[in-house]
């Protein structure tokens, strides 16, 4: 056998042609599956509809009031979180700062090598003549 591969056809004698399958009476329920890559995501009002204008003037009444506000916090909250990662990092460079001080100070004093050699022998290893 060569070429494409052809599916045999078998006929279903119970199949019925329905133009209308997709209409239903009513709606009980509606479900959604969401995945979001960024958390924090909200989804409070949402809206079902074929009319495009009707959307957009709900989208004006309800949705911008809400983004805006939402959007007036959020700005605010990240704001905020800068200047507290500002202030932690400032810190942070002056506890470094004060910790070089710190070093500088536990140093300890240097000898005076100025004595005579039996003397510095003492001092530096500990030896006796």
């Amino acid at each position: 056998m060569q070429g494409a591969w052809v599916h045999p056809e078998i006929d279903n004698p119970e199949y019925v042609q329905d133009d209308e399958i997709y209409r239903r009476n009513e709606i009980c329920g509606l479900g959604f599956d969401l995945w979001q890559v960024k958390a924090g995501t909200i989804f409070d009002n949402v809206l079902i509809t074929d009319d495009a204008a009707h959307a957009r003037q709900v989208g004006e009444d309800v949705w911008r009031p809400t983004f805006e506000a939402e959007k007036a916090a959020k700005d605010k909250a990240d704001e905020e979180e800068r200047k507290k990662r500002e202030d932690e990092a400032k810190t942070e460079k002056d506890d470094d700062d004060d910790e070089d001080e710190d070093d500088e100070e536990e140093q300890p004093e240097p000898q005076d090598l100025s004595k005579d050699d039996d003397d510095v022998r003492k001092i530096i290893f500990g030896f006796s003549s």
